[in-house]
């Protein structure tokens, strides 16, 4: 499968080989694109390298979304090592532990602007940062998660940061549709990765949704990484603007069976 041959893509957010980010890196390779990665932290270096190389990445650069001067030195190298790409996933996301459980009003104001500039904003920030080297119909892709419209027990400010996003990925088609670039978010069932692990509660929510969801099952990455090879490509080549579910069809429903049985 060649969909994506000759394309360049930058896949910003992999943490490790549970990263849904990680799981739309392989799609789009096995799609035949040329990637670049890059990762949050130093300490997260050692977990991306080894998955570089398995993929073939030579391009890996750090860069905390939430500082400009990180994100114009990634694109300054990009530019320079690429010239020019085709894709941009964003996949980031943070919130502070402490306001990853209990009631959502308890929320400090500190941890709202760290939730809100880390898993919102950067989507705009590097948007705005890429546009100079982003190739004609390209596509940016960003992941949010169904707690951006409906409230998840825990999930309280990133819910708020997830619904900002979801608004800023309209906004931005809006703005980018005349120059032929699309813009999209996936929203994905709950996935065991590191950023989940800090949602109070986060494997009896992952239980609840496999139990309930029509198809009865997990959502994998890799359920994640075909759909993203879909948005990314040609045969998306009219969606822009849409927050596409792979979440077995949960958010289609109003009561669960196990809700109606009880």
């Amino acid at each position: 499968m060649d969909l994506l041959k000759g394309k360049k893509a930058l896949i910003v957010g992999i943490a490790n080989d549970h990263s849904i980010a990680w799981g739309i890196a392989q799609a789009l390779k096995q799609a035949g694109a040329e990637l670049a990665f890059s990762y949050a932290g130093e300490s997260l270096e050692r977990r991306v390298r080894p998955l570089a190389e398995q993929l073939g990445v030579s391009f890996v650069q750090q860069c905390d979304v939430s500082d400009d001067a990180q994100i114009a030195t990634l694109f300054e190298r990009l530019g320079a090592e690429f010239g020019s790409f085709d894709i941009l996933v964003h996949s980031v996301a943070y919130a502070k532990r402490e306001d990853l459980s209990g009631r959502f009003i308890d929320s400090s104001r500190d941890g709202w602007r760290v939730a809100m500039d880390v898993s919102a904003f950067s989507l705009v920030a590097l948007t705005k940062a890429a546009l100079p080297l982003l190739n004609p119909n390209a596509s940016i892709l960003t992941l949010s998660y169904y707690g951006a419209e409906k409230v998840i027990p825990n999930y309280n400010v990133m819910g708020v940061a997830k619904a900002a996003l979801e608004a800023s990925v309209r906004y931005l088609a809006a703005d980018l549709g005349p120059d032929g670039l699309r813009v999209n978010a996936i929203s994905a069932g709950p996935i065991r990765t590191l950023s989940a692990s800090g949602i109070g509660n986060f494997r009896r929510l992952h239980r609840a949704f496999t139990s309930a969801n029509p198809m009865r099952r997990a959502i994998t990455i890799e359920d994640v990484g075909n759909t993203a090879l879909w948005l990314c490509s040609e045969l998306a080549s009219g969606v822009t603007g849409e927050v596409v579910y792979v979440d077995g069809g949960y958010n289609v429903l109003g009561m669960s069976e196990e809700e109606q049985s009880s």
